[in-house]
């Protein structure tokens, strides 16, 4: 007697795109409960810098009103067109004035990229400072986010600096006299005074070294810096368990 045929379920292919996804996002699309949802969160990268748990009220606009989300994503509209603009801009005292007038006049949407990023650069100061008055008054700098409080003024204190050495770099009237008082008031602070001063300037004047030194503290150093504590500034978020809110009722 031959043996009956066993019925095998037919497989669908897997395509490209499908086996792409399920490389970078092992988890399944959507978890069934609880212990799938904190493994989809742990093993995955672009997800592990939030909680494995969020509380609804985190949710809400109006706990955060997005201040801190719209200031990095601020951050890289300038890093995207600071990139761009570098590939026209030349940092010596003959060429960068006339470099900004092409910008204006010659280079396709060059008045739109350039308007872009000095606004965006308005833009980021108003919206670290509305963040960090959020954070104050509602509390959340309290404990156990001491640190982060510290890592957030240093952060506004970095975004202030950049915004004053990308001021420079214009090399026009406006941008030279405000260089020269903002590194005379650099100057009165005790005892380091006059080193800040040699140190943003590279000379008793605002001249070739200090175009040069704005130019690389503007486009290399502190983006850098900033970067990175941005990523300490939102993996102390997730450590400290997520973004704090008000006491339940």
């Amino acid at each position: 007697m031959s043996p009956q045929p066993t019925a095998v379920a037919a497989v669908a292919p897997v395509g490209l795109g499908a086996r792409v996804w399920r490389s970078i996002f092992r988890s399944p699309p959507l978890p069934a409960n609880e212990l799938e949802r904190s493994q989809a969160v742990a093993a995955n990268f672009f997800f592990h810098i939030h909680s494995a748990k969020v509380h609804e009220r985190t949710l809400k606009p109006g706990t955060t009103l997005g201040l801190g989300l719209f200031s990095l994503y601020t951050f890289v509209i300038l890093c995207f067109t600071g990139v761009l603009l570098m590939f026209y801009y030349v940092p010596s005292p003959e060429q960068a004035y006339q470099r900004m007038l092409d910008l204006r006049s010659v280079v396709v949407f060059g008045t739109f990229l350039r308007n872009l990023h000095r606004w965006g650069a308005h833009a980021m100061v108003g919206l670290v400072i509305l963040h960090m008055m959020r954070v104050f008054l509602t509390g959340a700098h309290k404990a156990p986010r001491e640190f982060n409080w510290v890592v957030g003024v240093i952060l506004l204190l970095l975004t202030l600096f950049l915004s004053f050495t990308g001021y420079l770099l214009p090399w026009d009237q406006l941008a030279y006299w405000a260089i020269m008082v903002g590194s005379s008031i650099a100057s009165y602070a005790p005892m380091v005074g006059e080193q800040m001063k040699f140190f943003l300037l590279g000379d008793d004047s605002v001249g070739r070294e200090a175009l040069l030194r704005f130019y690389v503290l503007h486009v290399v150093v502190l983006p850098a810096v900033l970067s990175a504590l941005i990523g300490v500034h939102f993996w102390r978020i997730r450590k400290d368990g997520g973004l704090a809110r008000p006491t339940d009722p």
